[in-house]
């Protein structure tokens, strides 16, 4: 079994209940294989708590964790001789037509392609799956 990923940021936002300040957890965490976004939200004026499991990472809460763990970058160590193969699992992992397909396996190719560390290490696991060689790390 794939070892579990994850990042996490806390931050704050408004109790729905009282208004106060409402302390929050995010984690984005890869597991079994599918990318989630979690959140524990608790305010200590009026003990309101909620929990919410499996959505998608907010692009704020996104850009939070880029700013405060740093990007990880997608590295493929033998690239095959075409990049058909790895634009094939780009274009089914992320949903892309494929002129966009490309313009990903540019950067992938020049290590410039970046996201949070679950998002990277879930392609990196996707083209070892299929035979590429690849790899999360950090800058």
């Amino acid at each position: 079994m794939d070892q579990v990923v994850f990042e996490s940021v806390r931050y704050s936002e408004v109790c729905q209940d009282c208004a106060a300040e409402l302390e929050c957890w995010g984690v984005q965490a890869l597991v079994n294989g599918r990318l989630r976004w979690d959140v524990e939200s608790t305010c200590s004026s009026c003990g309101f708590a909620v929990a919410v499991c499996g959505g998608v990472v907010p692009t704020e809460r996104r850009d939070q964790m880029l700013s405060e763990h740093g990007p990880a970058s997608l590295q493929v160590s033998t690239p095959p001789a075409t990049g058909t193969a790895i634009m094939r699992v780009l274009r089914a992992e992320l949903g892309v037509d494929l002129m966009n397909a490309r313009a990903v396996l540019r950067q992938v190719l020049d290590g410039d392609y970046s996201g949070t560390l679950p998002e990277i290490e879930y392609l990196a696991r996707a083209l070892r799956k299929s035979g590429i060689p690849a790899a999360a790390t950090r800058f």
